[in-house]
């Protein structure tokens, strides 16, 4: 077996169901799941009824590369979405399955594993394929931490040179997971000068990008920063983008990569050999939800409202603050975060995550020490509803010191 397999580490929800295990719930009380990113607003209709309307083209092979039809309708979604002047659908976009299996052959592709020491940098905390991926890849991961006192942005320029010289890629979220925090362009240019001067690929994974509070600008993305900085070949530079957050439909498995032609070419060579072309009824579904925006408005009005009604429970008896973008809450507890989501189970039925099982200790610090993820992925009176028992369990834990 391959020995970087040894490297993994348990993924976030595994530590949390034997954190759970350890008690038991209060079954007086409905549990609610505030702990993983699953959207649970209903997906949209047409979208399941392309799915049917499609279901015999289940009878053909499809081809990594995607029905012309989709990677146009994406190409024009991203040119909308982020003004962009020009983007090829047959040389800058690629139809994935999901950003996690893109993220992870992404890497493989990327990474060349006969450089003395290849890194892989990205944000801590982070989406836990970051890290596996790099270990898999023959990469060690470089971890930059995200803290308060930086407004949840890694801090870039005390990155050591030497860490630069040894990348090869660097990750970055925005909006991020868990944090919320979003990328501004002159961090997207601080991040390009870099990546031209030490030579390495800039990945953005930006499935986040249209969960934002309505009324606010939409968040900035990758292509959109090189497009406004006259890089209109996007060198050096690819973005992830999904359906399972923006349009409620996890389970369909579509999303898309798009950049730099010169990256996507040796990249749609290797994803040839890895067998993961997207069936013909998800492509045309997704060429239906892409040129959609109603529903997504709707959810984002959604999201908004759960946000607006949470913070306003949460605030008087713990530290909450309105993310930039994403569904989640990065909120900060009173007590040990692992103790807090574990208790918080055993007394309220509420399942949070705790913020270090999304972090990695480094030098000494877990940026998710005394942090969980509320994510509010439930309906708006469910959400209310954790918010009060939560609020109840954190003014229970005042009254006990």
């Amino acid at each position: 077996m391959n020995p970087d397999l040894a490297k993994l580490q348990p993924y976030p929800f595994e530590k949390l169901n034997q954190l759970k295990a350890a008690v038991s719930a209060n079954t007086a009380l409905p549990h609610i799941a505030l702990s993983i990113g699953e959207p649970k607003h209903s997906a949209p209709q047409f979208a399941q009824q392309a799915i049917l309307d499609n279901i015999d083209k289940l009878e053909n092979y499809p081809t990594t590369k995607g029905l012309p039809e989709l990677n146009q309708t994406i190409a024009d979604w991203l040119q909308r979405r982020f003004q962009l002047t020009h983007i090829d659908s047959q040389q800058q976009v690629i139809p994935v399955n999901g950003t996690r299996e893109a993220i992870f052959a992404f890497t493989q592709a990327v990474v060349d594993r006969s450089a003395a020491n290849p890194v892989v940098v990205c944000p801590n905390p982070f989406y836990q394929i970051y890290e596996g991926a790099s270990y898999l890849a023959g990469a060690t991961p470089h971890f930059l931490p995200c803290l308060a006192e930086n407004d949840f942005h890694p801090d870039f320029a005390a990155v050591p040179e030497s860490v630069w010289h040894d990348c090869q890629l660097l990750f970055v979220c925005t909006p991020g997971n868990p944090t919320g925090a979003t990328l501004s362009l002159e961090q997207f240019e601080q991040l390009l000068t870099l990546a031209d001067r030490y030579d390495f690929v800039l990945a953005s994974d930006e499935c986040y990008s249209e969960i934002y509070v309505e009324g606010k600008e939409a968040p900035l993305g990758l292509l959109q920063a090189c497009a406004l900085l006259g890089r209109h070949d996007y060198r050096r530079c690819v973005v992830f983008h999904s359906l399972s957050k923006r349009s409620n439909l996890p389970g369909m498995r579509s999303g898309f990569i798009a950049g730099d032609a010169q990256l996507l070419a040796p990249f749609l060579l290797y994803r040839t050999y890895h067998g993961c072309a997207m069936s013909v009824p998800t492509q045309l579904a997704s060429i239906a939800a892409w040129n959609d925006e109603t529903h997504v408005a709707h959810n984002r009005a959604l999201y908004t409202q759960k946000f607006a009604a949470v913070i306003d429970i949460l605030a008087p008896v713990m530290p909450v603050q309105q993310t930039d973008a994403s569904f989640y809450l990065w909120a900060e507890t009173p007590i040990d975060e692992e103790q807090f989501a574990q208790q918080l189970f055993a007394q309220q039925h509420v399942t949070v995550l705790p913020g270090s099982y999304l972090s990695r200790t480094v030098d000494g610090i877990n940026p998710g020490r005394r942090r969980v993820r509320m994510a509010l992925v439930a309906s708006v009176d469910e959400c209310i509803e954790a918010a009060q028992r939560i609020r109840q369990f954190v003014e229970s834990l005042e009254v006990s010191v």
